[in-house]
């Protein structure tokens, strides 16, 4: 790590998720260990083997914005936007005293407006091409998160869209924190988003075997690391952080919740959607971030896991941190956020690094929920079903995305 690289802090977090549209809704369901998985209801899920969902329910996006706009935007952008606000609430950030050419975004995705797209398709289909919204194209783009947060807000500095899959909402935290770093920016907000709940969504996901097939009991059916997890269950969601200098947070007075100290990628190299089998892709990403923070293995308090509840990938997550940590894997407290609110893809790591600050605020981490079957193949510590009180220091996030692409967080305590 160069002891002389501008120092990055979060000052302000939204988040519209599964268990919560407030980060104190979110973090009280999360360490209760409450799952925000339900029957779907966004579609008809009837065809599809997996009829289960971690969906917002009681989300308006005339809330956060003008409703006439709101109509013009996808549900992932209307996410995003009102995530951002909440942010620029939540760190007490005037826009109005800032330099509009000084602010920018930084929206992790992985879709775009899948449900858009399906929905004009039917149109075109039944009425012909001429009949689809003139709205359809800027509607459906992934980039579209990040302009309309920086058309509605008017953020007119550094903007970027990150599109890999997975790992999208940790990997654009932590090219927003580059930026900042390198001074293209003082702040940027910077996050993930992902509403794509749709049957072309569902058909897609569910041809591959990548979901669950566990209707029975929603609430049971996301369990990451235990025996008889079947699959992933689809989400959605959306955070977003006020990223800035640590010397344009104290010039504004601003309150740091926490420093973001490394961020590391990697490539499998490997296969269109399965991990790397010994794991070496998502080590390589997490022993850079480690690198890049200056962190040893020994500093690291938890991991926020992957975790999906995917048979291959709990199993290779387990591989890659045993093969980073060696002995202290087996100390290391681990728990999945995916086993309450399911995968919400692009969204994920934005709204795992959400508990990853909480869980530095408050010195306590979340369980892992529904781990009742132990595997031979996950024996480290996932901090099983009930929430675990603990100093928290340093936090290492971890996202895989499909493709092999990988991003990994370190988050520390802000020390002045």
């Amino acid at each position: 790590m160069d002891n002389n690289r501008r120092r990055v802090v979060i000052t302000g977090m939204g988040a519209i998720t599964p268990l919560g549209m407030t980060i104190d809704e979110y973090w009280g369901n999360l360490v209760a260990g409450r799952s925000g998985i339900a029957p779907g209801v966004l579609c008809d899920y009837s065809e599809y083997p997996c009829q289960i969902a971690g969906e917002v329910t009681g989300f308006d996006a005339g809330d956060f914005m003008d409703r006439r706009e709101s109509r013009r935007i996808a549900r992932f952008s209307q996410m995003a936007v009102a995530a951002a606000g909440l942010a620029i609430e939540n760190g007490g950030l005037d826009l109005s005293r800032e330099d509009p050419e000084r602010l920018g975004v930084v929206m992790g995705n992985g879709n775009g407006g899948f449900p858009v797209t399906e929905e004009n398709a039917r149109i075109m289909m039944r009425r012909g091409g001429m009949r689809v919204s003139p709205f359809f194209i800027p509607m459906i783009l992934p980039n579209m998160a990040a302009a309309n947060v920086s058309r509605l807000y008017g953020l007119k500095g550094y903007t970027s869209t990150v599109i890999t899959a997975c790992a999208a909402g940790n990997q654009a935290i932590g090219e927003a924190t580059e930026a900042v770093r390198r001074g293209a920016a003082d702040v940027i907000l910077g996050g993930g988003c992902e509403a794509g709940i749709c049957q072309l969504a569902l058909g897609g996901f569910n041809v591959i075997k990548a979901l669950t097939r566990s209707n029975d009991e929603p609430e049971k059916a996301s369990r990451p690391f235990d025996a008889k997890r079947d699959g992933f269950v689809p989400a959605e969601a959306a955070a977003v952080f006020v990223i800035e200098s640590l010397e344009h947070a104290i010039d504004r007075g601003a309150n740091v919740l926490a420093e973001v100290a490394g961020y590391g990628v990697s490539s499998d190299a490997f296969h269109a959607v399965q991990p790397d089998e010994d794991g070496a892709g998502a080590a390589r990403a997490m022993r850079w971030a480690l690198e890049n923070a200056g962190v040893g293995i020994d500093e690291v308090d938890y991991i926020n896991a992957h975790g999906t509840s995917t048979p291959k990938n709990d199993h290779v997550e387990t591989l890659a941190i045993k093969s980073l940590f060696g002995e202290r894997a087996y100390s290391v407290p681990i728990s999945s956020t995916k086993s309450m609110i399911g995968h919400a893809l692009g969204g994920a790591g934005a709204v795992e690094a959400v508990a990853c600050i909480q869980s530095i605020a408050h010195n306590e981490i979340h369980p892992t929920i529904n781990y009742e079957f132990a595997d031979p193949d996950c024996d480290l510590d996932y901090v099983p079903n009930v929430s675990r009180k603990t100093r928290v220091d340093t936090v290492l996030s971890n996202s895989f995305g499909f493709g092999g692409q990988n991003a990994c967080l370190v988050f520390r305590r802000f020390e002045g």
